[in-house]
């Protein structure tokens, strides 16, 4: 399968999620959306899962986004009214799902990012709670310099998250950053070994884990609530 879901024993609760088209640079093609698509909501159905893991395969690429050899030109074809296979139009129909753009996963989210965050692989990166990052790692959303617009969780979400000077920094010039000053403003919280990686990742998702699961969800969706609010709106939100 293009993208895995494993529930390890070891790891009560929590659910991992890999990206496995090593490659192919993690890229997203459609039966890979698909498999994405498939695990997020399997995870948002089953309340034994109190928080995921998202990773890519190899030590080189986290996720590049959308496969440019069939993704792209099938969603073209798609724009067009051109057919497309069944199977296909299912896995674009399923894109937001796969890249959590719209869709609540109502879990925390964890993401051990292995190598380079590009494009949708980006953008599905900012639907995490928490992220930790290979020193390798780099980060960028390309899309201005290919003449598209960054659509998903890139305009809504990270002006949000890391403010408004560095976000129109990755959005205006399309020139990467790497891990370390990704940690710096705050984009991801830490950057460690490659060696350490998902053991970190996996501990912080057993420590979500551990606590009282109503708590953690509801804590959860109030931020992500009042982050889409005024601050007027916000403080009422809060002491609702």
């Amino acid at each position: 399968m293009p993208a895995r879901l494993e529930l390890p024993p070891e790891h009560p609760h929590v659910a991992l999620v890999t990206i496995d088209r090593p490659a192919q640079a993690n890229s997203l093609d459609p039966p890979t959306l698909r498999d994405l698509a498939a695990a997020w909501r399997r995870i948002a159905e089953d309340d034994a899962i109190r928080c995921a893991v998202l990773t890519g395969a190899g030590s080189r690429v986290f996720c590049s986004g959308m496969d440019m050899k069939t993704t792209i030109p099938q969603s073209q074809r798609l724009a067009r009214g051109e057919r497309v296979e069944p199977e296909v139009f299912e896995a674009l129909r399923d894109v937001a799902t796969a890249l959590l753009a719209g869709f609540d996963l109502g879990t925390p989210l964890v993401c051990a990012i292995n190598g380079h965050a590009r494009a949708g692989g980006f953008d599905l990166m900012l639907a995490s709670e928490l992220r930790y990052a290979v020193p390798s790692a780099t980060f960028a959303l390309e899309e201005v310099a290919l003449g598209l617009y960054p659509t998903g969780n890139a305009t809504v979400m990270l002006p949000r998250q890391i403010g408004w000077v560095h976000a129109q920094d990755l959005l205006l010039t399309a020139r990467p950053i790497d891990a370390a000053r990704a940690e710096r403003i705050g984009l991801v919280n830490q950057v460690v070994p490659t060696d350490a990686l998902l053991p970190t990742a996996l501990a912080a998702a057993d420590a979500i884990a551990a606590n009282a699961p109503l708590a953690v969800r509801e804590t959860r969706r109030g931020v992500r609530e009042i982050l889409g609010l005024s601050l007027a709106a916000a403080y009422e939100r809060q002491e609702a």
